[in-house]
This record gives structure tokens, C-alpha cells and sequence, in this order.
């Protein structure tokens, strides 16, 4: 199950990379990279993020553990993010919820998401991609860790539910991390 969580969360990093490297192959993908998040950066579009769920995987815990572990991330975010030409979504967030233990973990980062439209009014959509973030948790004593991972959602006009899910081994990760974004 790892692996597959693995494979998927670095072939979901390679279609975005590349997606964004064909958005300017001209001037190559770290000017392309910088240019995406000054443009996220300065758009007047702003978004709240509200946890509501981190589900840890059934299958790769005991029972014992999965009792004990808090469900329901207390927590606020903020952020702003845009639509490019191609309607997908860029985002640049830092959030604030209680881990598994009651504890508080920020996260920062950049969100990315190829989107796909359902209907004639394109208010529907589906998307997925990927964030770049950086977080700190209590048991490591807050030193800032690295967190590539998978983003995917589903989408009504201004409100979002987006997911990702955090890999690990048995009893430790394997968590669907799941909250709500309002554009405003």
C-alpha cells in the first residue's frame, strides 16, 4: 500500500511539473515556477481553509492507536490563490490545526491543481495536483519538515472541498486530511 501511495504522489508531482513547464518552455521552469507564484501572490483573491477531518487509514493501524488519536483538526487557515488562463488553481496558504494528539501543526505552502469542469456553466469541478509545503510537529520539537503532497478535490463556485493524503507505515502516517476553502 506504500508504494502505491508513493508512485501515485510522484507521478501526481511529475503531470504537475510538467504541466507547468509546458505553461512557459520558453523561459524555462524555474522562471516559470517564480512567475506562478508572484501571480499567486499578488491576486486579490483570497481564500479560508477550515479542517474537518483526518481519517487514518484502518488498514495500516491498530485499533488501540486509531482510539486514541484526535479525528477532528481544530484549526484555521488562510490564503490567497488564483485562477490561471487554463482555470486551473494556484494557491500560496498557511494553516493551523491540532494533529493526532491534540497538538498544534502549522503548515505553509504552495497548492496546485489541474482542474477539469463538469457541466455547460463550468460551476462544477473536479481537481488535482499537488502542494510543496513545509510543516513542524510537537514530537519532532517544531523543526520545519518538508511535505511534497498529493492535493484533490471537488468544487462548487467558491467553496472547495480538498483532500491529500499523508503516506507513512504501519501506525504511523497513512492519514486523508480533509478541509474546506471558501474564496473570497
Amino acid at each position: 500500500m506504500k508504494g502505491v501511495i508513493i508512485t501515485t504522489t510522484a507521478l501526481l508531482l511529475t503531470l504537475s511539473f510538467n504541466t507547468i513547464a509546458e505553461e512557459s518552455a520558453d523561459d524555462g521552469i524555474w522562471a516559470s515556477i517564480k512567475n506562478n507564484v508572484k501571480e499567486t501572490w499578488n491576486s486579490p483573491t483570497r481564500d479560508l481553509y477550515v479542517p474537518l477531518n483526518t481519517w487514518h487509514n484502518r488498514a495500516t493501524y491498530d485499533k488501540e492507536k486509531t482510539d486514541s488519536y484526535n479525528e477532528r483538526p481544530w484549526g484555521i487557515g488562510y490564503g490567497v490563490s488564483r485562477f490561471d488562463s487554463d482555470g486551473n488553481w494556484h494557491s500560496i496558504y498557511a494553516m493551523e490545526f491540532q494533529d493526532s494528539h491534540n497538538q498544534i501543526e502549522p503548515i505553509i505552502g504552495y497548492g496546485y491543481q489541474k482542474n477539469w469542469y463538469l457541466g455547460s456553466n463550468n460551476d462544477w469541478r473536479l481537481g488535482l495536483g499537488f502542494t510543496a509545503a513545509v510543516t513542524a510537529r510537537h514530537e519532532y520539537n517544531y523543526i520545519p519538515i518538508p511535505l511534497p503532497l498529493p492535493l484533490f478535490s471537488i468544487e462548487y463556485k467558491k467553496f472547495a472541498i480538498q483532500n491529500t493524503y499523508i503516506p507513512g507505515t504501519y501506525n504511523n502516517g497513512n492519514v486523508l486530511f480533509t478541509w474546506a476553502r471558501w474564496q473570497f
